[in-house]
């Protein structure tokens, strides 16, 4: 009895440690999304939070779907208003959760519109509320009025994911939960047994961090990211974008990103070439490639000759130019690539000289 007793120990803990893994493998976003939310990266192995996935990532990917098709047009407007208030551009999985982005939604509690406010809390924030206007129905509005409600959460309670707590369950009920709990660690507060949230709340984050995982690791694939040992990753950037400005991007001291590129000496990046190389940490890869934006390529008129190239691991715009004495620029705007990282296995098409043409073809 001892020894299947101990089976059962060892296959639940191996059972425990497999769904972590996958998680990692099927969301490589997530160190991203807890970086964001100020949340621990250990979080992923809570077991809680684990069986939480297990039970409604499907519902959630399904949810995820139906509010893009909705959320379309309103998308880009929503991401600019949170990065210019300072709040994070995952806090549009917020509004997603509690709107599914409807701009005109009614809850049971009567809370309306993309952030689902109340009454008297949209009326702190100096939206109108009467019976010809709603101002919580425009999108600019409440999500201006969100953002100064999350700041100031924020400021009060220290962490990103106990400001979308609060946004839940509100303030008074956090401090108090927080009190009794004699911490603000988010495997405690959410613990299903000791209950010191309300199950809505305790759900209500689990689900800001399942969708922002989905819908951030289903955004963007990058395969040319070069790892060292020590955490970080090599990304490239146009010369005409400042390391202060890649600084702002990633939400890092510049001071810092300046320590970790020491052969640059200053903010200014170097002009001799079109593109420089940067190391950041690789938490932060998710916002720079989100967020980063590579100035227009003028459309030179590309060579007469063209082959095609299958990208291979390890493949990267400079050596592919390189291999066929080609321009990269010209790849890039050939190709139409936004990025400068490629896809495993596409195609390209290649103009080349003449001579590169001929030398292929026999």
């Amino acid at each position: 009895m001892r020894i299947f007793s101990k089976f059962i120990v060892v296959y639940i803990i191996t059972t425990a440690t497999l769904i972590s893994l996958s998680l990692e493998n099927k969301y490589p976003s997530y160190n991203y999304v807890f970086n964001e939310f100020d949340v621990d990266d250990s979080y992923l192995y809570n077991e809680e939070f684990k069986r939480f996935v297990d039970k409604n990532e499907r519902g959630l990917k399904q949810f995820y779907k139906r509010s893009l098709v909705r959320g379309e047009t309103l998308l880009p407007m929503l991401q600019g208003l949170l990065m210019e208030d300072g709040v994070s551009d995952l806090f549009i999985y917020l509004s997603m959760i509690e709107s599914g982005f409807s701009t005109d939604i009614v809850s049971s509690k009567k809370a309306v519109g993309l952030w689902q406010f109340m009454p008297a809390t949209a009326r702190q924030y100096n939206l109108t509320v009467c019976k010809n206007y709603d101002e919580r129905c425009d999108a600019t509005s409440a999500t201006t009025a969100a953002m100064k409600y999350l700041n100031k959460l924020h400021k009060q309670f220290g962490k990103w994911y106990l400001a979308a707590m609060a946004y839940n369950c509100g303030e008074g009920r956090l401090e108090r939960a927080i009190k009794k709990a004699g911490t603000d660690d988010l495997s405690i507060l959410t613990n299903n047994q000791n209950k010191f949230l309300p199950k809505e709340t305790r759900d209500y984050i689990r689900k800001i961090l399942l969708i922002a995982m989905i819908g951030e690791s289903s955004i963007i694939g990058f395969d040319n990211v070069k790892e060292n040992n020590n955490g970080f990753v090599e990304v490239e950037v146009d010369r005409s974008t400042s390391i202060q400005a890649v600084a702002k991007m990633i939400k890092m001291d510049k001071q810092k990103l300046l320590s970790i590129n020491k052969h640059y000496t200053k903010t200014k990046p170097p002009t001799q070439k079109p593109f420089y190389t940067l190391k950041i940490p690789m938490e932060k890869i998710y916002a720079f490639y989100l967020r980063y934006e590579i100035p227009e390529v003028k459309e030179a008129e590309p060579k007469s000759h063209m082959i095609t190239h299958e990208v291979q691991m390890g493949d990267t715009l400079d050596n592919i130019a390189k291999l066929y004495d080609a321009n990269k620029d010209e790849i890039r705007v050939v190709n139409h690539l936004e990025y400068p990282f490629l896809q495993l296995n596409t195609l390209l098409v290649i103009p080349v000289s003449q001579n590169i043409f001929e030398k292929m073809s026999r």
